[in-house]
């Protein structure tokens, strides 16, 4: 296959707006698409060169982007730079200029698809002395052959920043339309092996049978099972006949595979953290006693001098660190919390009730203190009772909980509101003033796309950073009331201080109100404490700076939600 083909198709998807128009498309063309390559292409249909929970990476950056595309074209860096300015999309920047350039190209032949996945996969093999030079030749050498329409698809891929507007639902419905099967059965086959090119390939060759008969392997992650949240605790407990309450740690969901001798770790977003977490792989080697399983729970970040839970931005700090990994792992210890198990020596325990699945993991489990434990865990249905342990584990700096039922199944990719409730404190919101931003990219370019939030000192009058805010705010308005990043951009451009790179400081003018979802603390602010998942509720132009909420507010609501009156 040519990968003007898929270019064409790219440009398609990407001036499509309706979710079905955008499955037809992506249908027909795997309809047409050999079975030897259709694993790749519906990879490249989601912006991807490897699957989600491969420790692969391209590790390209704009900066290598621009010094690739200078090569290709023989085109001054600066005046790369000053297109992507406007754009904020070196892909639209790399369409113009190769328009406007005469190519040097290394042949006449048409760019195959195959070669270019090909590039792109050996792009990740570059590694030690000159692989930034490696990467950009693979890189140069593909452009250098492109159409303009190609490289403008080939440098969003190489970026991650693809642009189609091609989510995960729309592959799964186009799979299902292209190959006669249900989308039910694709997204079912996709839980347990979440790559949909394998998917797409088994759906083509073995149809509905086959997406049935996907089993669980050791080594490649699932999609897990979530919570759904609760009105409050009592509706909670009354959903069950039989319930469990366990404490909702303010950790990451680690997913930990064990076959012999080899471990695997992987997030809750299909990420291998394995690497990262050399500590955690020794601590399961004596803590997990049997040949193979697969066990679920959460891993927290522990203040080595309190024995306390750390932030979640500490635990952050480990899954992204790529060096010292060794000595960062000594200054932030991390303590396991298992609360199930879904495959024992060979066996899915996804059909069995939690009861009997806590039972396994007790036996498979051996506990050391502060390294590796069961989630703490109590069997009621009585409000008293689970009223007390909830207090309990916010006092401990826990979210709140989970209510589970014991007779429920693990019911992998889904919400389940007959399986799992969590059950955390209401938050109020928190009026704020926007101090900086940065300047947005894609189809955000020429707004402002992301908002630094600051709280007002009491004593000295300064304004504290809290958070960066991005949510909330529309691309485009559905009724009156939103507030897009238009609106916002021209509401703050008259105030705008100062502007460096794609950093601007905004004189304290404008107070939104602003939800989230709990208070971190935090060294990334002044403020010493962060908002996580910050999102826009209003503009409160009926308030000035002076009026905004204060840091002790925010140490007051902190407090609360943690359970320390």
């Amino acid at each position: 296959m040519k990968y003007s083909v898929l270019a064409d198709n790219y440009e398609k998807l990407e001036s499509t707006s309706g979710k079905i128009e955008k499955t037809n498309i992506i249908s027909k063309l795997l309809k047409k698409t050999p079975t030897k390559i259709l694993s790749k292409v519906v990879l490249l249909l989601s912006g991807k060169v490897f699957p989600a929970w491969s420790e692969e990476e391209l590790g390209v950056a704009n900066q290598l982007m621009i010094k690739s595309i200078s090569k290709a074209y023989g085109i001054n860096e600066k005046e790369i730079v000053k297109e992507f300015k406007k754009t904020g999309d070196l892909g639209l920047v790399v369409e113009k200029l190769s328009k406007s350039k005469k190519q040097t190209t290394l042949g006449t032949r048409e760019l195959d698809m195959e070669k270019v996945f090909e590039n792109l996969q050996l792009i990740s093999k570059q590694t030690g002395s000159g692989s930034q030079d490696r990467k950009m030749n693979l890189i140069a050498e593909l452009l250098t052959q492109a159409k303009p329409k190609e490289a403008k698809y080939i440098v969003r891929t190489v970026l991650g920043q693809l642009r189609i507007g091609v989510a995960e639902g729309i592959i799964r419905d186009a799979v299902a339309g292209a190959f006669n099967v249900s989308a039910k059965a694709v997204e079912n086959a996709w839980f347990l092996n979440p790559d949909y090119g394998e998917i797409a390939k088994i759906a083509k060759e073995k149809g509905e049978k086959g997406l049935k008969k996907v089993k669980v392997e050791i080594g490649r992650p699932i999609v897990v099972l979530l919570a759904e949240k609760a009105p409050s605790l009592k509706d909670a407990l009354s959903s069950f006949d039989e319930s469990a309450s366990e404490y909702k740690y303010d950790g990451a969901r680690m997913l930990v595979h064990k076959k012999d001798d080899k471990f695997w770790i992987f997030t809750r977003r299909l990420e291998n953290i394995t690497k990262a977490f050399p500590d955690v792989i020794e601590v399961c080697k004596e803590s997990l006693k049997a040949k193979e399983c697969i066990v679920d729970g959460e891993g927290l970040a522990i203040d080595k001098k309190t024995g306390k839970p750390l932030p979640f931005q500490s635990l952050s700090q480990r899954i992204k660190r790529k060096y010292d990994i060794r000595k960062i792992s000594k200054e932030i210890p991390i303590e396991l919390n298992f609360f199930d198990i879904i495959y024992l020596n060979g066996k899915p325990l996804f059909d069995l009730p939690l009861k009997q699945r806590r039972k396994l993991l007790a036996k498979t489990v051996k506990e050391m203190p502060g390294k590796v434990q069961l989630a703490k865990q109590l069997v009621t249905n009585d409000l008293k009772k689970a009223d007390k342990f909830y207090k309990r584990a916010l006092k401990a700096g826990q979210e709140g909980l989970i209510v589970k039922n014991l007779q429920a199944k693990y019911q992998p990719g889904r919400r389940v509101a007959g399986g799992w409730l969590k059950v955390k404190p209401v938050l109020e919101s928190l009026d704020l003033v926007i101090i900086g931003a940065t300047w947005g990219t894609g189809k955000r370019a020429g707004w402002l796309g992301s908002f630094i939030l600051a709280c007002r000192d009491p004593n000295t009058g300064d304004f504290l950073e809290c958070g960066m805010l991005g949510t909330g705010v529309k691309e485009k308005k559905s009724t009156s009331k939103d507030i897009t990043f238009k609106d916002l951009t021209e509401i703050l451009k008259p105030h705008i201080e100062s502007e460096k790179g794609n950093k601007v400081k905004i004189k304290p003018k404008i107070v939104i109100e602003v939800a989230y979802e709990e208070i971190q603390k935090s060294p990334t602010y002044s403020s010493g404490y962060a908002l996580r998942f910050p999102r826009l509720l209003r503009v409160r132009w009926d308030m000035g700076p002076a009026g905004i909420d204060a840091l002790e507010r925010i140490e007051r609501i902190f407090k609360i939600q943690k359970g320390r009156k």
